[in-house]
């Protein structure tokens, strides 16, 4: 995961709740699994909770934190993303009008955006396969992180 861009820390840490079987862990339980500070533990958290990997829940009766993975974890990371995307062909839409589409940059922007809704459209394609092959092999509304 770092190799594919990943802080080296969050990447040992999502690796570390996605091998728990609870797929939640507290910081404390975290930093002694990886020998790790925690400041480390904080860094690695708070990147993979900005970036939706991962969510933060109390437990319950305790002051103390517990990081979990998403239920179906890669069905919402693939969702945002394309959430991104979305967001992404609106700004450089409106940067291809600005540009003038007989501009060379309006038409780099342009053919930009058009990628965006290829993306986008093929990933509603795949992600509503995947739900149909998820319940097919693993029954309806499993459980577990997806």
């Amino acid at each position: 995961m770092a190799e594919a861009g990943m802080q080296r820390m969050a990447a040992r840490v999502f690796v570390a709740l996605l091998a728990s079987d609870t797929a939640a862990l507290t910081s404390a339980e975290i930093a002694e699994q990886l020998k790790i500070s925690p400041a480390a533990v904080s860094g690695a958290v708070r990147y993979l909770t900005n970036t939706g990997m991962i969510s933060r829940e109390r437990e319950p009766g305790s002051r103390r934190d517990r990081y979990r993975l998403h239920e179906v974890l890669w069905y919402e990371i693939f969702t945002r993303r394309d959430q991104l995307f979305l967001r992404w062909g609106k700004l450089l839409g409106e940067g291809a009008q600005t540009l003038g589409p007989d501009t060379p940059a309006g038409e780099r922007l342009a053919e930009t955006v058009e990628f965006f809704h290829f993306l986008h459209d093929e990933l509603l394609g795949m992600l509503g396969r995947w739900r149909a092959h998820r319940e097919a092999k693993f029954g309806p509304g499993a459980g577990g992180v997806a």
